[in-house]
Formats: C-alpha cells, sequence, structure tokens
C-alpha cells in the first residue's frame, strides 16, 4: 500500500487534564490502568470506578475514543480504545489524534505492532526505568497509507481477529469438557470406597535429595496447570533436590490453594525439584499415584485441602499437615482401572492445550501481516 513517512507527533498529541478522583464528581469515573488493557488486542479487563480502586491521588482525565497507551515496560504492547470517557493512571498516556489523517483503531495496531515495538523497547532502555517519555513517543516515525487503506487493515485485522477468538473459545470449552470428564472419572471411582483413611497412613513423602548428581537432570516445577520446567536453576542447595521421577506427585507449599501440583506420569522427562516443594507417592499396593494426583487436583482434593487450610492465602502446608486430611479410597484395583482412563486423556488435553498455544500467537502473526498488505 502506499505510504508516506510522519512523525507521531504531526499527527497524534496529549491532553493531559489532570484532575482529583476523590472529588464527588470523579468518583464514580471508570479509572483504567495497565493492569487492565489486554496484551496486543487492547480488550479491557475489569474496570472499576474511581472510588472502588481506592484511588486517591490525581489522575489524567480521557474522553471515549482516545488511545490509551501503556508506557511502563512497552514490550507488552498494551494500548486500549475505550468507548467511555474516565479517568487513567500515571503509567498511561491518554493519546488523541487527528482522525482527517489517521484512524485511532489504525494507530493502535501500530503501536503494537512489531516495529513500535523494538523502537519503544529500544529507546525505553536508555531510561532509569523501563518506559517510554513523551518526547520518545511522539519521536517515533511511521509509516503512513490514506485512509482507504488504514480502513482496510483494520478490516482485516478485525475480521481475522473475531476468527481466532472463535477458535479459542472453543478449544478453551474442549479443554473443559475433558477436565470435567477427568473430575467424573475421579468421582466415579469413590462411589463404592473400600476405607476411609488418613492421607498419612497411605502416602510416602519424599525427603532425601537427589545428591552431587543434581546437575544431570532437569528441575521441574509445579504449577495451576500441572507439571513445567522451573523457573530457577539450583541454588547453593543443589544437592538437596529432590528427586521427580515417574509416579512422583509434588506441589509448592506455598501455593497448594491454588493448585500448584504436579505429577511426573510414565512419559515424562524424570528430573528433580525444589527442596522446599513436597515430595510423595502412594504406598504400593495401597495407592495409585496418578489416581492420587488427579483425586488431589479435583474438587474433592481442594475440599480436603481447604479443610486443612487455617486462612493464610500463603501458608505452608508441609507433607505433616496434608496428612491429616482424610480421603475416601476405592479399592487400588478400582484406582488403576480409573487411572487407565485417566491416562487416556492426557494426551487429549495436551493437543488441546498446544492447538490454545498456537491460537494465542495468532494475533500477532496477523498484525505483522496486515502491514505487509
Amino acid at each position: 500500500m502506499t505510504s508516506k513517512e510522519v512523525m507521531l507527533r504531526d499527527i497524534a498529541w496529549i491532553d493531559a487534564r489532570i484532575v482529583d478522583p476523590t472529588l464527588p464528581h470523579n468518583r464514580n469515573l471508570p479509572h483504567v490502568s495497565g493492569e487492565n488493557i489486554a496484551s496486543i488486542t487492547g480488550e479491557l479487563l475489569e474496570v472499576k470506578s474511581a472510588a472502588d480502586d481506592g484511588m486517591t491521588s490525581g489522575k489524567y482525565q480521557f474522553d471515549a475514543g482516545d488511545l490509551l497507551y501503556s508506557k511502563l515496560r512497552p514490550y507488552l504492547r498494551k494500548v486500549a480504545i475505550p468507548d467511555f470517557s474516565g479517568l487513567c493512571s500515571a503509567d498511561i498516556y491518554p493519546v488523541k489524534v487527528d482522525e482527517s489523517r489517521i484512524l485511532p483503531e489504525f494507530l493502535r495496531l501500530v503501536l503494537v505492532g512489531s516495529d513500535f515495538t523494538d523502537y519503544a523497547i529500544e529507546e525505553s532502555a536508555r531510561t532509569r526505568m523501563p518506559k517510554l517519555n513523551r518526547e520518545q513517543l511522539f519521536g517515533y516515525r511511521l509509516s503512513l497509507p490514506e485512509l482507504a487503506a488504514q480502513r482496510s487493515v483494520v478490516a482485516a485485522v478485525s475480521l481475522a481477529a473475531t476468527e481466532v477468538e472463535t477458535a479459542r473459545s472453543a478449544t478453551i470449552n474442549q479443554i473443559r469438557e475433558v477436565s470435567a470428564l477427568t473430575n467424573s472419572i475421579i468421582f466415579d471411582s469413590v462411589q463404592n470406597a473400600a476405607s476411609t483413611p488418613s492421607l498419612g497412613d497411605v502416602l510416602e513423602e519424599v525427603k532425601r535429595g537427589i545428591g552431587t548428581d543434581w546437575a544431570s537432570h532437569p528441575v521441574l516445577g509445579a504449577t495451576r496447570d500441572g507439571l513445567a520446567p522451573a523457573k530457577e536453576p539450583p541454588g547453593k542447595q543443589a544437592p538437596k533436590y529432590k528427586p521427580a521421577t515417574p509416579g512422583t506427585v509434588f506441589y509448592n507449599p506455598m501455593r497448594i490453594l491454588i493448585g500448584s501440583i504436579a505429577y511426573v506420569d510414565e512419559d515424562d522427562d524424570p528430573g528433580i525439584t525444589s527442596p522446599d516443594y513436597v515430595v510423595l507417592r502412594g504406598k504400593p499396593g495401597i495407592v495409585d499415584s496418578r489416581w492420587f494426583y488427579y483425586w488431589l487436583r479435583s474438587p474433592l482434593g481442594a475440599h480436603c485441602i481447604l479443610s486443612l487450610a487455617r486462612g493464610a492465602v500463603r501458608e505452608r502446608m508441609l507433607f505433616n499437615r496434608l496428612a491429616e486430611g482424610e480421603i475416601a479410597l476405592p479399592s487400588y484395583a478400582e484406582q488403576q482401572r480409573a487411572s487407565a482412563a485417566l491416562k487416556e486423556l492426557k494426551p487429549l488435553k495436551r493437543a488441546l492445550e498446544s492447538r490454545l498455544s498456537e491460537i494465542n500467537r495468532l494475533p500477532q502473526k496477523i498484525l505483522a501481516a496486515a502491514f505487509e498488505m
């Protein structure tokens, strides 16, 4: 498309009006911060009033149709165009544009695109904090096509975004259905529980560290989605890292309340995990570890965990606390039957999660392709 190069300051500006959010006529105005803006898509999330957000210091006032550019950490690509007026935090520039030369949505696409993001990251690196100041923002040079070409780009991106969101929603629903089926298998298995022992009687804690051989093993972590590579390498306590081999269940004792629990299955690479984690196994012939992992992640396990918690969100739930809980335990044969069914669902869930990951990368690919039109 035919375009000419312009400076952003030639077509956009900031009309910064600072207001007091505690005044009666401002308290009920919507308040937007960088946390409310979704990366790339610009969707606004969980916007509250200034009063509900507890705002006390001065804020910028913006009008419907302004671009709200989050200047902190520019690599996050957060730019929104609200269809309402309100207040925004100091981490946001409320930008107005000359609509006779550029469409607001076209500029939003430019500001979340790769070229501008690379420029913003490089420029912000020159400052003490990772943010883009006004001079740097408006010093950006962009290729500006005619309005008709801008409309074509915006329409193409909008259509593709709708299709992506449809695919994303369908995949998320399929993942939920697999999770519901997983819970159903667990529920069915406990219908005729053979006993109700304490967890300490049927589980074994793994306490011994891996030793000097730690460097030859990958480091594993537990997240709300299950097993994942650890974010940090071992430190001085590396020999104390615990082995995480197939059949091992482990969890973060500070985050078990939000589901940071993992299981190393037969087709997973074994490794080691933090000595701060609780690592355990089912006693042989009594508890199938895979079945127990899914039980612990199910509503039944969540209820057990909550019954043992003492109120603090960041409470450490070590094994001796977990051991106090009780479990409706089916026969070992019934556990193995359910375990086999759960194993069959795992590759399906992985495939769906992989598809979702690909779908989540599509908006940036679509954006890049749109500017090549």
